[in-house]
């Protein structure tokens, strides 16, 4: 079975590869039957001299390889016939901009295993970037607090080396006794959970946090059970919130009445209410003056956020009056931190996580049969066609939808 590991080539460029040069030889020495080509690359976050120094092959042969192995979507111009290919498709809600991509990697008979569909047997997934979207997003959010109130100057994020230099860099400011909320336990809240306690930041409960006033930052991490009710009256739980959004509403304007800034790490299902709405911020009892929004839905359950931004322009302003887009510093706007690809920030460390979590999780499926369905799961073409599992696909491939 021979990896090749491809250089990314959609633009912006992206420096994360899924396995480090030490992963690649943790699959040589338990795999004697592996073997691994990785392409030369100008921008990934390990050099070709990092994998050569280690005995890896650097070479331009990725025709060679049986699975070719990315993280961005691959050109279209790019994509070989006949290869097994893992990368990140953006095709699984049937998002429009991707539908040619799809279409060619049927009509090149290309078996694409999608990166965010690899899970296990109960549906929950193996590998993701999620923490690092968290840890990124958290300190993004110091940053944009720094700059909105010209009270420090943080460097950005994609300067630093790796999450202790950004945990070291938060160390030395100095915040007043503000209140940020978190919402979201899965890996993108804890990912900036992490930022908080490395930062030494007091965490606090509902309670404590919706009540009492502090002599120093707090923060307060809660879930969906605590910022949604059930409409009814009947108390709800996370699970039946799940289960049941559309019994639910939103009880999110009770934290930010006292929230000076949030960062949104939650995960957002279809038919849940928002958050919060743009009437909810034009209320005067609505606090929030910073969010970092590392969930990133357009239009959606963070009012706040109605365009991305980016690493180059990561922080622009929302002004609820209008609606509309406004410089941050203003001081009637919310300062808006949306990037909605923040791994790029930290390459190093994501590339090393994310290739934790798929040599331990998929690489062993080539090697066993499969014997838990792995790439079964995550196999969404096969022989040109839909696998049965995407099959939900097939209008939005032929243009229907």
């Amino acid at each position: 079975m021979k990896f090749g590991i491809i250089r990314e080539r959609k633009n912006p460029p992206d420096r994360r590869v899924v396995l480090s040069p030490e992963a690649c030889q943790k699959v040589l020495s338990t795999y004697k039957d592996a073997r691994i080509i990785v392409e030369p690359s100008p921008i990934r976050t390990f050099k070709d001299s990092d994998y050569e120094k280690v005995g890896i092959t650097v070479a331009p042969e990725m025709e060679t390889c049986d699975v070719l192995i990315g993280v961005k979507e691959v050109p279209i111009k790019n994509l070989i016939p006949n290869k097994q290919y893992f990368f990140f498709s953006h095709t699984i809600k049937k998002q429009p901009y991707n539908r040619d991509l799809l279409q060619a990697i049927l009509q090149k008979n290309i078996e694409l295993y999608d990166h965010e569909v690899i899970t296990n047997e109960k549906e929950q997934r193996l590998v993701a970037f999620g923490r690092y979207a968290g840890i990124v997003g958290a300190y993004n959010g110091f940053r944009a607090y720094g700059l909105k109130y010209n009270f420090f100057k943080l460097p950005k994020a994609e300067t630093l080396t790796d999450q202790q230099e950004l945990i070291s860099a938060l160390k030395k400011i100095t915040l007043p006794n503000i209140k940020v909320l978190l919402t979201g336990r899965g890996r993108v809240g804890n990912g900036a959970r992490e930022m908080l306690d490395g930062m030494g930041m007091r965490r606090v409960n509902v309670s404590e946090y919706l009540e009492e006033d502090f002599r120093e930052p707090v923060y307060c991490q809660i879930d969906a059970s605590e910022y949604n009710k059930r409409k009814d009256g009947v108390r709800g739980n996370k699970t039946d919130f799940f289960a049941n959004p559309q019994e639910y509403k939103s009880n999110f304007f009770r934290f930010a009445k006292v929230t000076d800034f949030y960062i949104a790490g939650h995960f957002y299902g279809e038919g849940a209410p928002y958050l919060f709405t743009r009437e909810d911020a034009k209320h005067p009892d609505f606090k929030i003056k910073v969010v970092a929004d590392v969930s990133c839905d357009i239009d959606g359950p963070v009012a706040t956020t109605i365009r991305p931004s980016t690493i180059a322009d990561p922080i622009y302003g929302y002004d609820p009056v209008s609606e509309s887009e406004t410089i941050f510093t203003d001081p009637n706007a919310i300062a808006v931190m949306a990037v909605d690809n923040l791994p790029c920030e930290l390459p190093r460390d994501a590339s090393i996580g994310f290739g934790d979590a798929f040599l331990k999780n998929v690489i062993p499926a080539f090697f066993n049969g499969d014997k838990n369905g792995v790439l079964h799961r995550a196999r969404m073409t096969q022989s040109g066609k839909l696998t049965e599992r995407y099959s939900y696909l097939q209008d939005y491939v032929d243009g229907k939808e």
